[in-house]
């Protein structure tokens, strides 16, 4: 279902609609929609999609388009794929934004020593 995604950490928003097939404000508003995907934002405001966000798009994508399910159907459908066991999204979501904002402190660190 997936294609092989390019090996990078992020990915900013207009890559993810090329991967996705999907328009950019739809991913904006998914956004709104799905608790769970809400990726991070750079310094400079560019949403950070990571590996993980992508392949919830494409399930997002699958269970709309295909399954043919409201938002509200696929919400229902999500959470009960993440009750299964599994790590729930939104516990990884947090280990992604705490992993985000340990690059950001990095990235900056590294300024600050590039300027001594």
């Amino acid at each position: 279902m997936e294609a092989k995604l390019p090996d990078k950490q992020y990915f900013r928003i207009g890559e993810v609609a090329r991967l996705t097939a999907l328009k950019t404000s739809v991913l904006r508003f998914w956004e709104t929609e799905f608790k769970d995907l809400s990726p991070p934002k750079s310094r400079t405001g560019q949403r950070l999609y990571t590996k993980q966000d992508i392949e919830l798009l494409l399930e997002i994508k699958r269970l709309l388009y295909v399954d043919k399910l409201t938002i509200e159907g696929a919400r229902k459908k999500l959470k009960a794929t993440s009750r299964s066991g599994e790590t729930t999204l939104s516990e990884s979501k947090d280990v992604h934004r705490l992993l985000s904002l340990v690059k950001e402190v990095r990235d900056e660190l590294e300024t600050i020593r590039l300027m001594l």
